[in-house]
């Protein structure tokens, strides 16, 4: 791992999740933590610029739809525990699961939007198991 994606691992870590974990206890009333798996970004660093856009905004924008009222946010409240993330080598690769309260998004981050989750399919994704 480089200089370039130490500085960038640290950057997410000490602002950006924290910040999207303080959007997203505006957004349903509880803070969800970000889980993600740091080694597969060692020598991505284009893979953890699009971190944010690509997961977390999306994530978020999922959240705020299915959040609009009390029943939603109660609903993600009670079954959603984390979301991590998993950077994989190639859009052929990606997966979205949501299981045992983890959202699970395993994106190919380097390749940018295409190699992620909108945020309607992540919406579709939390929906479906509440």
């Amino acid at each position: 791992m480089g200089l370039t994606e130490k500085r960038k691992i640290k950057e997410l870590q000490e602002t950006v999740l924290p910040d999207r974990v303080k959007e997203i206890a505006e957004i349903c009333g509880q803070g969800i933590p970000y889980e993600v798996d740091w080694e597969g970004f060692a020598n991505d660093a284009a893979g953890l610029n699009f971190v944010d856009n690509v997961s977390c905004h999306r994530v978020n924008m999922a959240l705020r739809v299915i959040c609009q009222d009390d029943l939603g946010r109660e609903a993600i409240r009670e079954a959603l525990r984390s979301i991590r993330l998993t950077n994989v080598p190639d859009v052929g690769a990606k997966k979205l699961t949501f299981d045992h309260g983890v959202l699970h998004l395993q994106c190919a981050y380097a390749q940018g939007l295409s190699g992620a989750f909108s945020d309607g399919e992540i919406r579709e994704a939390l929906m479906s198991k509440l």
